[in-house]
Formats: C-alpha cells, structure tokens, sequence
C-alpha cells in the first residue's frame, strides 16, 4: 500500500491526487508499467485488446485511462486485480462501469463484498459496489491467452493477503507481482486478512521459479525489478523468519522480541519508513506464533 495509502491517508488527498502523473515504464513489446499514486499497474495491449493488471484510485482514473488511450488507442477491455486493497482495486468501479471484464482470486470479490477493517490503519472500508467487483474469480491458477502471449496468473496463499495472485507473461518473460513483492523496504503483511511470512517466501520462491538473468520484475510498489533483487528480498524474509522463530523457540514472549531488535543490522537496507524493523517483526512474530 506504501506511498498510494499514505497519499490516501492525507489531509491533502484530494490536492495530491489532481497533483500525481501516470508515468508508463517500458517492460517488452506492448508491455508497459505504469507508475502513479498506488500499486503499479501493468498494462498489455495487442490485437486481442488491452490487458490491464490493477487499476490504483478511482479520483485518478480519467488520467490512467488517457495513458491507456495514448499507448494502446484503446481502453481497458480485461482487468486482473493482484488483491483487494484499495490503492489496488480503487479503479475498479469507474473501469467496470467503462465495461473491462475484472477477473481475481475467490478470496478477493469475497473480501470486497463485505466491509472490511484495517485496524492498522485506523480504517474502516465499506463493501465495494456490483459494478466494481470481479466478475470472473478463480482459486489457484487462470491462463489468459492474450496478444500472442501466454499469462499465468497464480495464487500465492497467505502472503501479503489471503488473496494475492502474480502473474508471469511468457513471451515477454516479466512478471507482476502485486504486493507479494516490493522494492520499496519491508513488505506489509496483512495478518488481519490472511497474510503471512511463509506466503511472502513462498511467493517470492514462485517468482525466482519463473524468473532469468532477463526476466523483468513488475513489484507492487517501486521500481522496474529484476532476479537479483526479487532473490535479495527472498533471502531476507528467510533470514528474517528465522531469527524470530529461533526467539519464540527459546520461550520469548512477542513483546520480548521486538524489544530483542533482530532485525536492527537488516533495517538500514530494508526499513522503508513505513513498515520499519519493529512493524515487520511484530508481523512475523504474530503469523509465527498464532497471534
């Protein structure tokens, strides 16, 4: 969620949202990310149509859609959403309503359609309305077979939420991975909605899978990736893991850990000034021991 939420969270919004530019980011042939004021997005177009993965806040959709139109000279005809929060989802109602087909994982349009709490935040989210719910949901995987391109799109469970899926585009070898990766620091693991320390590994193990010297990687927040980041941000979600685990083994309570500081030589590299050592350890700590 990271800059867009913070945005989002604002006094300001409203003057920072008319203040944003939709940046695109050339990735391969027709492929493009487009950066603004939430998760990235990523936008495919070709002869069968414009592929949209994510679609960030709706008070900015008029501009995502003139980017859209001046890549492709079209607009949004398929669009997958990575998960339900809303600096991801915030455009799917003036989207569907354009008429984009929204497709997510089953755990999305469920969390979607009821009004959810992120008590980390302080906030309460009301149920989205029909027209900007998915319309076609799947459990663990979907092929799209789009563009003269084959993009598998798969769920990873229990990582940044209960229902993140990314996607890996063949031909154009790159991969989008919503917030189950960042460039930004330390990811946010969203506990209260099924998040987790071993999805966040687990995903980031999918994505290394797929991924070559060449593969470029789409992250849900930052800049344009590649392998040897993704594997650096692998690393240190294992290392992270199991520092902490090897406290909880020793009877430390979680109070105790956090107050323990294991992550304190990571934070220079990691700590985002959102999500800092103390946040991410806490998250860890709470999926590790049930809390």
């Amino acid at each position: 969620m990271f800059a867009g939420l913070l945005m989002a969270l604002s006094a300001g919004a409203q003057q920072d949202m008319e203040s944003v530019t939709i940046e695109p980011v050339p990735v391969a042939e027709g492929l493009h990310m487009l950066v603004g004021a939430g998760g990235n997005i990523g936008l495919f177009a070709g002869e069968d149509g414009v592929f949209m993965i994510d679609d960030q806040f709706a008070e900015i959709s008029p501009k995502i859609s003139a980017a859209v139109e001046e890549l492709t000279g079209g607009t949004v005809d398929m669009l997958v959403n990575t998960h339900w929060h809303f600096d991801h989802t915030g455009g799917n109602e003036p989207f569907g309503e354009a008429g984009a087909q929204i497709f997510a994982h089953d755990n999305v349009r469920a969390l979607m359609s009821e009004p959810q709490t992120l008590s980390m935040f302080g906030m309460d989210l009301p149920a989205a309305p029909k027209v900007a719910l998915p319309v076609i949901t799947f459990g663990e995987h979907m092929t799209f077979h789009i563009n003269g391109d084959t993009v598998h799109a798969r769920h990873v469970p229990n990582a940044h939420t209960d229902g993140d899926v990314i996607l890996y585009f063949e031909n154009a070898n790159a991969v989008h991975t919503g917030d189950v990766y960042i460039t930004l620091g330390y990811p946010f693991i969203d506990g209260e909605h099924g998040g987790h320390i071993d999805g966040l590994i687990n995903g980031a193990r999918q994505v290394l899978e797929w991924a070559d010297d060449e593969t470029k990687i789409m992250p849900g927040h930052g800049h344009l990736s590649n392998r040897a980041e993704i594997q650096e941000f692998h690393d240190m979600l294992v290392e992270a893991r199991s520092r902490v685990q090897a406290l909880l083994d020793e009877g430390k309570t979680p109070g105790e850990i956090v107050a323990a500081a294991p992550l304190a030589d990571l934070d220079e590299r990691w700590s985002s000034g959102f999500i800092d050592g103390q946040g991410f350890t806490r998250a860890i700590v709470a999926g590790l021991s049930g809390g």
